[in-house]
């Protein structure tokens, strides 16, 4: 048992893979807490789909898809704020349109022969790792790799830190924040830029297409056993890290992929959650029926005795 938990790190991939999978399993559910509680799942999605060209560039000119997926991504995180402001389009037909513009371009970048050739004969003849880019490939993240992660859950820290109450306020009381002086359109670009580095860094690990799952899975989670905000963060990071860590293990002694794997473990911790409140609801409902019962019982006998 031991040697299956120890024995992985005797290779350096492992250790690199163990400090993106805690950054991803703690950042992630964090950032998502707010997320979950604006009803915003589906700009988690839109932002990472957004962000495939940026990564095709990225893995082209420097052999790293984050270099240029983090300005990519919170510029298309921008831009959907800005669109649905100022064309008075819908939140969701501009996360749509950037969605669905964003995510092609990144398809016709990345199957284009002479992106293909330019890739081959820049990166040594290998091929782009567009599986890798679908799903996650936590064990595959190199060094500089772990350097920006680092780099990009400090400032989304420190973003927190800053906005927090704001973020908290614009969030559970929009109205009222704006009456006490919010500026609650710059709260709001600053949620889209910070939840755009989360989801660059979730990536790594979980893929482009099962990022969400690390995003918002662990958040709802903790909405489900915490009664406060703060408390939904920290159970939504320990479940995150929980998915992520797990995940990983799996991934190298079972040969499986990362994302889908973290992704399941998440979903999985949920649906046990919500069984174990749909059951104590269930055995409250049923305490008071076989309440209502023995007393309506016990009426009746009294007035049996009585008459």
């Amino acid at each position: 048992m031991i040697d299956y938990v120890v024995g992985p790190f005797q290779y350096g991939f492992m250790a690199r893979a163990l400090v993106v999978a805690i950054i991803v399993g703690v950042m992630c559910p964090v950032i998502g807490a707010y997320v979950v509680a604006r009803g915003r799942a589906f700009m988690g999605d839109a932002l990472a789909h957004s962000v495939l060209p940026g990564m095709a560039v990225g893995l082209l000119a420097t052999g790293s898809a984050l270099l240029i997926a983090v300005p990519v991504g919170v510029g298309a995180a921008l831009l959907i704020g800005y669109i649905s402001r100022r064309t008075g389009s819908s939140e969701d037909t501009s996360i749509g349109i950037v969605f669905a513009g964003a995510f092609a371009l990144g398809l016709v970048i990345l199957s284009s022969p002479l992106y293909i050739n330019a890739f081959l004969r820049l990166r040594g003849g290998k091929s782009p790792d567009i599986e890798g880019l679908l799903v996650g490939e936590i064990l595959g993240v190199n060094m500089q790799e772990v350097y920006i992660s680092l780099g990009l859950a400090a400032l989304v820290i420190a973003g927190l830190y800053l906005f927090h109450r704001q973020l908290v306020y614009t969030t559970f009381d929009p109205v009222g924040a704006q009456v006490v002086g919010i500026r609650t359109r710059l709260v709001e670009y600053a949620l889209l830029a910070l939840l755009a580095l989360v989801i660059v860094i979730g990536i790594q690990a979980a893929g482009i297409v099962l990022v969400m799952a690390m995003l918002i899975t662990p958040a709802a989670t903790g909405y489900l056993l915490a009664r406060r905000f703060v408390g939904v963060m920290v159970i939504g990071a320990l479940i995150g890290v929980l998915s992520a860590v797990a995940g990983m293990y799996l991934s190298f002694h079972a040969n499986m992929p990362a994302g889908p794997v973290m992704a399941l473990i998440a979903t999985g911790v949920f649906g046990a959650v919500a069984a174990r409140g749909l059951a104590a609801q269930s055995a409250r409902r049923l305490r008071l029926i076989a309440t209502g019962a023995l007393g309506a019982v016990a009426a009746v006998r009294t007035r049996w005795k009585s008459g």
